[in-house]
């Protein structure tokens, strides 16, 4: 039985056999392999035009309906029939244009929406930062200085508004901002808190005491720290803002890159010529690919070096920013610095005022109504020493009850948790434009686990080819287009991000600028005996080289009695709480005091030189 059936399955398999034959035949022919379109006896070109419809490369009506003997074609040149036309080219040459700029644009979006969105981040966070700044200076004025604090409103607004100018990129300076704030804060201080008895300044006086501030230097270091540590704070966050703006701007000049007529030739040849053959489906080798990619983006590759640096240079301003030059602690350190300043004014009211008369003229005077916040008067002083010291208690009250940090739930905090996870992100950016071409090929474009690939001429199992490397000199072996040279837009690209670069560093260096080292006024006021410097021009706004002594113990005392102030300093001396220098007049018995001081211990040393050799 089992030899009777044997030849119905002989028969049967024969038959399948000859079916799998006649499979593979046409779907060879349908694949194009051996021949394409031409390989058909039947050729068409629906596959192109399914494929051009697809991609939304152009108008349905540039695909012939089959092959056809163009000899027009400038990129997709051949010899049999095919399914493209020269219109059909030129929109392929479109096409590849689009395509590459939209495959960057997805490649750097994440990338640039991570900087434009930190951009408006710290943007929100300067402002909310800058208000509660704002707002723990003016209560200052609130709480403490209460007679002149509806006038100190204004000068410490326009203080703010000139920081938060600065901070967007504003050509203005944080020095000349707190000079016109101090010049504009002398007179209140000089009317309210060392001489209340005086009526409304007029115009003229008030314009003589802003213009004497500088030389006078009421405030005295206070008025030059704040501006010092604030400004290199400032800075930092300034050029780290511009570098978040730097970096969009590299990153929307390489999307829109110009790909020149050899690129957009060679990308049509290895993305849509082999459509040309009905080889709709096969891919380009992953080598020819790079070469290609390479070649157009020659120019782009060259960003990766001075990328690098600028992706450093954001670790090293975040650094900045986190460290010495904490913005957060220097904006909320205005109100603590403001304070000292007033407080110092105060303590050499009667010195202020003899050099305010030599220069202004004395203003009209009225009775003394002694106000919550006025430092006790002379008179009072002499005949109560205990109101002295409860004052000198009240003053230091004054220093300790200024916070110099802001509660942890506010939301300037955040600066440096933004600044930590931004520059984590940034840092595997380091290399983007060294893998840009790697990335290009990535994906769909090519072929990786397949035996067969286009090498731009045929359908292979490899490409033969030389593979070059990223970079302009590289392309000299490129042997699928030639490269002319280094793109102009890029080039200017590349030179702007080296600058930014290098000044960023340079802008930001922990070295003080020349501010430090005037430290004290031109000492008419405080110390007669000392000289300005002279030296001086607007764009410095110093104030001449004076005394840098200071004093670090506070004892009110109020020139209301224009007549005491003699007697006011010789009871601070009595007390020992301030260092007071000698006036002019007395500097000569100050040296012969010195003279003879100097010969009592020259004669005593003498003597006991003798009396050791001679025992």
């Amino acid at each position: 039985m089992a030899g009777d059936s044997s030849p119905g399955v002989f028969r049967c398999l024969r038959r399948f056999g000859l079916w799998l034959l006649a499979a593979a035949a046409v779907a060879m022919a349908g694949l194009g392999v051996g021949g394409g379109v031409s390989a058909l006896k039947n050729p068409s070109c629906h596959e192109v035009r399914t494929a051009f419809q697809i991609r939304q490369i152009g108008p349905l009506k540039l695909v012939p309906d089959v092959p056809t003997a163009d000899s027009n074609l400038q990129i997709c040149q051949q010899r049999a029939p095919t399914c493209c036309t020269k219109k059909m080219e030129e929109s392929y040459q479109a096409a590849v244009r689009r395509e590459r700029m939209e495959n960057i644009q997805t490649l750097n979006f994440e990338l640039k929406y991570m900087i434009v969105g930190h951009i408006t981040a710290f943007q929100a966070a300067f402002e909310s930062l800058l208000r509660f700044a704002e707002n723990h200076t003016t209560s200052l004025f609130d709480t403490v200085y209460r007679s002149m604090s509806k006038e100190a409103v204004e000068p410490v607004k326009e203080l703010f508004t000139d920081i938060s100018l600065y901070l967007l990129g504003a050509q203005t300076k944080v020095e000349r901002a707190f000079f016109r704030f101090f010049d504009s804060l002398f007179p209140l201080v000089y009317s309210r808190l060392i001489n209340p008895g005086i009526t409304d300044l007029s115009e003229e006086y008030t314009e003589c005491l802003r213009l004497t501030r500088q030389d006078v230097n009421p405030f005295g270091r206070y008025s030059k720290e704040v501006v010092t540590e604030l400004a290199k704070s400032l800075r930092a966050n300034r050029v780290f803002s511009q570098a978040l703006g730097m970096g969009t701007e590299v990153l929307n000049a390489t999307e829109h890159v110009t790909l020149t007529k050899e690129c957009t030739r060679a990308l049509v040849k290895m993305q849509y010529c082999p459509h040309c053959q009905g080889l709709t489906l096969i891919r380009p080798c992953e080598g020819y690919c790079l070469n290609v990619m390479r070649g157009c983006f020659a120019s782009v590759s060259e960003l990766d070096v001075p990328w690098r640096e600028y992706i450093y240079t954001l670790e090293y301003l975040s650094n900045e920013m986190a460290g010495a030059h904490d913005l957060e602690l220097a904006l909320l350190g205005i109100r603590y610095s403001i304070n000292e300043a007033i407080l110092h004014a105060q303590l050499n009211g009667p010195q202020l005022s003899a050099t305010v008369d030599k220069v202004c003229g004395q203003p009209e005077e009225k009775s003394v109504k002694p106000l919550p916040d006025n430092i006790v008067q002379a008179k009072e002083i002499i005949e109560s020493p205990s109101l002295t010291m409860t004052h000198s208690a009240s003053l230091s009250n004054k220093r300790s009850s200024l916070p110099l940090k802001a509660s942890k739930n506010d939301k300037s905090r955040s600066l440096k948790k933004m600044s930590r996870e931004f520059i984590t992100y940034m840092k595997r950016s380091r290399t983007l434009y060294a893998s840009l071409t790697e990335r290009l090929c990535d994906g769909d474009l090519v072929m990786k686990d397949s035996s067969t690939c286009w090498n731009g001429e045929d359908v292979v199992e490899s490409y033969t080819n030389r593979v070059v490397t990223n970079g302009l000199k590289a392309q000299i072996d490129n042997p699928e287009l030639k490269v002319k040279g280094l793109d102009p837009h890029i080039s200017n690209l590349i030179e702007k991000l080296q600058h930014f670069n290098q000044l960023a560093t340079e802008r930001t260096h922990l070295k003080s600028e020349r501010w430090s080292t005037r430290e004290g006024g031109s000492g008419k006021g405080m110390n007669e005996g000392m000289e300005s410097s002279g030296d001086c021009d607007d764009e410095d706004g110093c104030q001449g080289s004076g005394d840098k002594t200071y004093t670090k113990d506070i004892l009110g005392a109020n020139p209301g009695d224009r007549n005491g102030s003699k007697t006011t300093v010789k009871k601070m001396d009595d007390t020992a709480t301030v260092i007071i220098k000698s006036s002019p007049k007395h500097k000569g018995d100050s040296d012969k005091s010195s003279q003879v001081s100097s010969s009592l211990l020259f004669v005593i040393t003498a003597t006991a030189v003798v009396w050791h050799f001679l025992s």
